[in-house]
């Protein structure tokens, strides 16, 4: 696939391409914004390195893709509520969303995609890992399909609360130590 504005280079064979020629910090003109969708269409995930991004940056980045979901349960930034910020101190025994999920699955309409940008990683792992369910589908026998073709789904996102947890809303109240950078 040619893009005549952006150097995008594929990262696997399901999924994922690294994106390189471009300034997020800058708005991006209409031929530019055109070939970064179409990366994120052909490759379901997509990843700029070395940029460096203000919350409100990043927020007028991600709106060129649409609506912002706002999280129903996560307090976004003072200055931008949009965006919240992950923070993960040493001795923290517990990592934000290091179960395998799907983002917002229990809201009524999810986002059509969450905005990550990391700031600071370890040098080893960390890592956050994707799946292209439409090849996951696709590989599924005609049998297998038609039985999922009759189920229906509901998706509640409180597992913690069933098993005699505290709810999704009472961990991440204002107490919380876990302070969201995403959209």
């Amino acid at each position: 696939m040619g893009y005549l504005t952006i150097d995008v280079h594929p990262l696997s064979g399901a999924l994922g391409a690294e994106i390189g020629g471009v300034d997020l910090s800058s708005p991006l003109d209409e031929r530019t914004f055109d070939a970064v969708h179409r990366a994120l269409l052909d490759h379901l995930v997509i990843f700029f390195r070395d940029q460096t991004l203000t919350p409100g940056e990043q927020l007028a980045f991600a709106r060129r893709f649409g609506g912002i979901h706002l999280h129903p349960f996560v307090k976004g930034l003072p200055d931008c509520p949009e965006v919240m910020a992950i923070i993960k101190e040493k001795g923290d025994t517990r990592t934000f969303g290091s179960a395998w999920h799907s983002d917002q699955m229990f809201t009524a309409q999810p986002a059509m995609g969450t905005m990550l940008y990391a700031r600071t990683v370890p040098p080893v792992g960390g890592d956050t890992l994707y799946a292209n369910m439409y090849l996951a589908y696709d590989a599924l026998s005609d049998g297998m399909k038609d039985m999922l073709a009759k189920l229906k789904t509901f998706s509640v996102g409180d597992k913690f609360k069933q098993a005699g947890g505290n709810s999704r809303a009472q961990r991440y109240s204002g107490t919380s130590k876990f302070r969201h950078w995403r959209l």
